[in-house]
């Protein structure tokens, strides 16, 4: 523990150092400070002292942004996230996190921010959806700017999941239509048929039969959609909505297809087609054959 005092020490007074001007040194070192103030960080996060390695990482941000090191600045940033995370200070975490995003974006490496953000947005999960579907959504947009689209498509499936979890089924729909399109672009096709399940699901659950309809009719110019389980299952289950068929509908909800979809999606877990509020309002009736 006396060690490790002595090296804060050490490494604070060294960064004091290095800011000094004199006749001999015009300009302060903020290299010199910024390296200084990583290593005092650090020894007070091995001594979890987080408070303190926060303000030091903050600090040693500054100095990278005074010597225009932008990506040095925007880890020190995250780096003084992190602390805050373990200090059950996510909120505050987030707001560093995406501060360092935005400087990512600015030096050029948006890969890294995207990758920022979406840890971010694994880190709010637990506490704050709205705020995990805005961090997920940013990253998405990051990585689609950089016309990474499998890592962008993935992004948006997770704002999509927690969209449906959050009832905001309108959003849901526009989320999935996204992410369905980045999936064709990139040929990924048996991925668009589970999002073509899961925006049935969801248009369905919204109580827009015809959107849910479209949604098939426009994947049967996916390579390999036709006829595919996917689509025959799909096509089972608008007919037996459109028939207020029950049982048809429940048979098709029952089935292992549907049943281990993601299970934010899902039907078991959150769109339950077998109630009152589909078909104009009118219950599904069962399907009686003489």
């Amino acid at each position: 523990e006396y060690r490790g005092k002595l090296s804060q020490a050490t490494h604070l007074n060294l960064t004091s150092c290095s800011l000094k001007t004199s006749m001999t040194k015009w300009k302060p070192d903020y290299d010199g400070a910024a390296s200084e103030m990583a290593k005092a960080a650090v020894a007070f996060k091995n001594a979890k002292q987080f408070e303190q390695a926060k303000d030091a990482y903050l600090m040693e941000a500054e100095y990278h942004t005074e010597n225009k090191a932008l990506f040095h600045a925007a880890k020190a940033y995250e780096q003084a996230g992190m602390m805050l995370k373990d200090m059950k200070k996510m909120p505050e975490a987030i707001q560093l996190i995406e501060k360092a995003s935005i400087m990512y974006v600015e030096n050029g490496t948006s890969g890294t921010a995207g990758i920022a953000l979406d840890r971010a947005g694994k880190l709010i999960e637990p506490i704050d959806l709205e705020k995990a579907v805005d961090l997920y959504q940013k990253a998405a947009s990051v990585f689609e700017n950089e016309d990474r689209l499998r890592e962008a498509a993935e992004l948006l499936g997770k704002a999509s999941r927690l969209l449906v979890r959050l009832r905001r089924l309108d959003e849901a729909a526009v989320s999935l239509q996204k992410e369905k399109n980045m999936y064709k672009e990139i040929e990924n096709y048996p991925t668009c048929f589970k999002k073509t399940i899961a925006q049935v699901l969801v248009h369905l659950h919204r109580g827009d039969f015809v959107a849910a309809d479209k949604c098939v009719r426009e994947s049967y110019s996916l390579p390999g959609f036709s006829g595919s389980e996917d689509c025959v299952s799909m096509e089972t289950l608008l007919a037996a909505f459109d028939e207020q068929d029950e049982d048809g509908v429940s048979r098709v909800c029952n089935s292992p297809l549907l049943k281990y979809m993601d299970n934010d999606v899902s039907v078991r877990h959150h769109i339950s087609l077998q109630t009152e509020q589909y078909c104009g309002g009118k219950k599904l009736k069962p399907h009686y054959t003489q």
